[in-house]
C-alpha cells in the first residue's frame, strides 16, 4: 500500500492534518478521497489545482486511490502553461477547491472545473494499483520548449520516501512542519504524501513565513534556501526551532554562510539533501551522519551514482574533478509523457539517467553539486570552473547577500567568469580580488554586476537565463 497511514496503520488524531487553517484526521481525508474517486475512476488522468489546501491533498489522493494519473497545475501558472499542461497530460477534468472555482485564473479552460467536497464520504474498495502505474505526472521546464511532463510511477514514490525515512529517521512520531508549494517533488511528495505513507502528523503553514515556522512546534522541518535565509534574518523565529529533530534544506544549494548562520541560531547543522522531478530524491545527509555545509551527502539506498566527463569517460571521485552526474534505481521517473526525443537524450544506452547537474564526489563518496551543465559548468582558459564554488566564495562576504555567478562568450578564454551580486558597501574590484584569495585565482569572476535582487523562481531557484546580459 503507498499510504498505509490512510488506513489506520499508524492510529490517527483529528488533528493529524493541518493545511493553512484547514485540518482533518486522516480517516476523514480518505473518505473525502475515496468519494472523489468515485467521480473519476476510468479517467485517463485527472488535474488538480495545487493551492495550499485540504482539496489539493484530497484531489491527488483520490488520483492515487482511483489508479488515476494526478497532474497537480501550479496556481501561479500563466495561461499558456496552463492550457500546456491540460492538454499535453490528457487530464480529462480539473479538481478545484469551491471557493475557486470562479476564480478568474479558470476561466476558458480546455478541461471541465470540478469542486471537491471536503463534506463527502465513500467507502468503495479500490484494487492497489500496480508499482509500475503512473502516479504523477510532474511538469518541469527544461532550457527550451515547453514543459514536460515527468511520468512518476507508484513505486517510484514508496521506494524513496522509505530510503528518506532511513536516511532521516522519520517516523510516525514527528511532527513534520513546512510551507512549500503542493506541486513540486519538495512540497507535495516529501512534504505531503510522506506523512500520509510513514504515519508522521502533517502541518503545513500555507505560507513558509519565519513567524509561522517558529510557531509551529514541529520535529521535522522542510524549507528552500530562501526560507532559511528569512528564518535566519528573524532570530528569535530561528532560535525557536532548536528544539526540532532536522531541518531539511533542498531545491537549491543552501548557501554556506546561511548554513553556518542555521547551526549558530538553532544549535543544529541543517540535512541537505539533492534530486530532481525525473528522479525525486537520490541523495541526502543523514539524521545520524555527518553534515557538511556545500555537500548533499551519500546515495540513498538503492540508488546508484557516477560521474561522466564530456568525452563519455569516468571521471575520478577524488572531490576535485567535475562531471555529470548520472543516477540510476527503483526512484526513477518512467519517462516525459509525448516526448520520445527527450526521452532517449535523458538516457544512457546502459540505462543510466542523465541529470545535466555538475558534481564533484570524494573519495569517501560525499557527494558536492557544482551546477547545470548547460548554465554552471565554466570553460575559461582551458579550465573548468564550477560556478558553486564561486558563488560560496562570493558568499563569505560580509557584505553579499545573495550571488549567481554564470560564463559569458570571452573572445580569448573561451567564457569568462562573470557574477551578479546582491551587496552593499562595496565594489567590484573589492569582490573579485575577495575571491582570488580563497579560491584559485583563474576562478575569480572577470565581471562583477551589482543588483537590487537575483531572479528567483517559485522554490527559490535563481532564474540565471533571466540575469541581463552584458
Amino acid at each position: 500500500m503507498l499510504l498505509p497511514a490512510l488506513s489506520g496503520a499508524f492510529g490517527d488524531r483529528p488533528d493529524a492534518i493541518q493545511i493553512a487553517d484547514q485540518t482533518a484526521s486522516r480517516e476523514a481525508v480518505l473518505g473525502a478521497a475515496t468519494a472523489t474517486a468515485d467521480r473519476i475512476a476510468g479517467l485517463d488522468a485527472v488535474a488538480v489545482w495545487a493551492t495550499a489546501s485540504m482539496e489539493t491533498l484530497v484531489g491527488v489522493v483520490a488520483g492515487l486511490i482511483a489508479g488515476v494519473p494526478v497532474v497537480p497545475v501550479p496556481p501561479d501558472a500563466g495561461p499558456a502553461e496552463r492550457d500546456h499542461v491540460l492538454r499535453d497530460s490528457g487530464a480529462a477534468l480539473l479538481l478545484v477547491a469551491p471557493r475557486e472555482a470562479a476564480a478568474p485564473a479558470l476561466h476558458g479552460l480546455p478541461v471541465p472545473v470540478a469542486p471537491i467536497n471536503l463534506a463527502a464520504r465513500s467507502s468503495t474498495s479500490y484494487p492497489e494499483p500496480p508499482a509500475e502505474q503512473t502516479a504523477l505526472i510532474l511538469y518541469t521546464s527544461g532550457t527550451t520548449g515547453a514543459p514536460k511532463g515527468a511520468l512518476i510511477p507508484h513505486g517510484a514514490i514508496a521506494a524513496d520516501l522509505d530510503a528518506l525515512a532511513d536516511a532521516w529517521a522519520w517516523t510516525p512520531d514527528d511532527l513534520l512542519v513546512h510551507g512549500l508549494p503542493l506541486f513540486h517533488v519538495h512540497g507535495l511528495v516529501l512534504g505531503a504524501l510522506g506523512p500520509l505513507r510513514l504515519g508522521s502528523r502533517l502541518r503545513h503553514t500555507g505560507r513558509p513565513t519565519p513567524e509561522a515556522y517558529a510557531a509551529a512546534g514541529g520535529t521535522l522541518y522542510f524549507g528552500v534556501p530562501t526560507v532559511w535565509s528569512r528564518v535566519c534574518a528573524v532570530p528569535p523565529a530561528a532560535q525557536a526551532l532548536s528544539s526540532a529533530r532536522l531541518l531539511v534544506s533542498g531545491s537549491a544549494p543552501l548557501p554556506v554562510p546561511v548554513f553556518e548562520l542555521l547551526r549558530e541560531l538553532t544549535g543544529q547543522r541543517p540535512v541537505e539533501r539533492y534530486g530532481m522531478t525525473e528522479t525525486l530524491i537520490t541523495i541526502s545527509t543523514r539524521a545520524d551522519g555527518e553534515r557538511r555545509p556545500g555537500y548533499v551527502g551519500l546515495p540513498l539506498a538503492g540508488v546508484e551514482t557516477r560521474l561522466v566527463g564530456d568525452d563519455g569517460t569516468a571521471v575520478p571521485a577524488d572531490g576535485e574533478s567535475p562531471g555529470e552526474l548520472q543516477v540510476r534505481g527503483p526512484v526513477l521517473f518512467r519517462g516525459y509523457r509525448n516526448a520520445a526525443e527527450a526521452n532517449e537524450r535523458a538516457f544512457t544506452p546502459d540505462g543510466w539517467f542523465r541529470t545535466g547537474d555538475i558534481a564533484t564526489v570524494g573519495p569517501d563518496g560525499w557527494h558536492r553539486i557544482v551546477g547545470r551543465a548547460s548554465t554552471d559548468l565554466i570553460k575559461s582558459g582551458g579550465y573548468r570552473i564550477g560556478a558553486g564554488e564561486v558563488e560560496n566564495a562570493l558568499l563569505a562576504h560580509p557584505a553579499v547577500r545573495e550571488a549567481a555567478v554564470i560564463g559569458a562568450p570571452h573572445p580569448d578564454l573561451g567564457q569568462q567568469v562573470v557574477a551578479y551580486v546582491v551587496a552593499e558597501s562595496v565594489t567590484e574590484a573589492q569582490l573579485i580580488d575577495f575571491v582570488a584569495s580563497r579560491i584559485a585565482v583563474h576562478k575569480r569572476p572577470r565581471r562583477v554586476h551589482l543588483m537590487e535582487r537575483l531572479p528567483r523562481n517559485a522554490m527559490g531557484k535563481v532564474q540565471k537565463k533571466l540575469l541581463p546580459s552584458g
